[in-house]
């Protein structure tokens, strides 16, 4: 596939996106070798070939210690295979009717063969959603997006009132669990108790009051409300 006067494969793409998540996890910085190695299950020696590539095709920046940094024209290759990914798993969830604990692993491999004008059509037959099934943002036809600022329900204290907005959908056995209580992106909750040292969260979501563990209270993304 050719983007932008470059010759860019599932893997660089695939590389891209992977770069973009952990540095919007890390708050900017500079992601290591190590990190991008282990949230695409290959060896270090095998991610750092790939960033040299990235780095001499110009889609990122890396510096021997620090870590990898995307470019700009590194940033929309990531942005337009998340705009595939999301809208696709929105259109899988909606449209077909797969739940989503599944529409991941679909459109991880869709995601690298759509083209723009399947694109645009899925995106005006969904309505131009702005949000994917686990709450994501989708990148605009400009690949602008909204990283709006979260915070793991982890980090709640009891009393505190949150929205969960949203979700990794990298573990599709968690939103299985999740859903099977009825749990998903727009609920508001009410932290009764918490456990010290990465116990449960006691959470109550309306009427139904729920023992969320140490992964899923981590995974969890959530804005407090008043």
């Amino acid at each position: 596939m050719t983007r932008a006067g470059t010759d860019v494969t599932s893997a660089i793409e695939d590389y891209a996106k992977a770069i973009y998540a952990l540095e919007q996890r890390a708050g900017g910085r500079p992601v290591t070798t190590n990190e991008l190695a282990e949230r695409l299950a290959v060896t270090p020696a095998s991610a750092s070939g790939m960033v040299k590539r990235l780095a001499d095709l110009g889609l990122a920046e890396h510096e021997p210690y620090k870590g990898v940094v995307l470019t700009e024209p590194g940033t929309r290759v990531a942005l337009e295979v998340i705009r595939h990914h999301r809208l696709l798993e929105t259109y899988l969830a909606q449209s077909l009717g797969l739940p989503w604990d599944r529409v991941h692993a679909e459109a991880e491999v869709l995601e690298h063969v759509l083209s723009e004008d399947l694109e645009a059509a899925i995106a005006a037959q969904l309505g131009n959603p702005t949000h994917d099934p686990h709450g994501d943002p989708i990148p605009t036809p400009d690949l602008e997006i909204d990283e709006r600022q979260t915070r793991p329900l982890a980090a709640l204290e009891p009393g505190d009132r949150a929205r969960f907005v949203r979700v990794s959908d990298r573990r599709p056995e968690m939103l299985r669990w999740l859903s099977e209580r009825g749990i998903a992106p727009g609920g508001t909750l009410v932290v009764v108790d918490k456990q010290p040292f990465g116990g449960p969260l006691f959470v109550r979501f309306g009427e139904t009051e729920h023992v969320l563990g140490g992964d899923v209270a981590v995974a969890m993304r959530v804005e407090e409300v008043g």
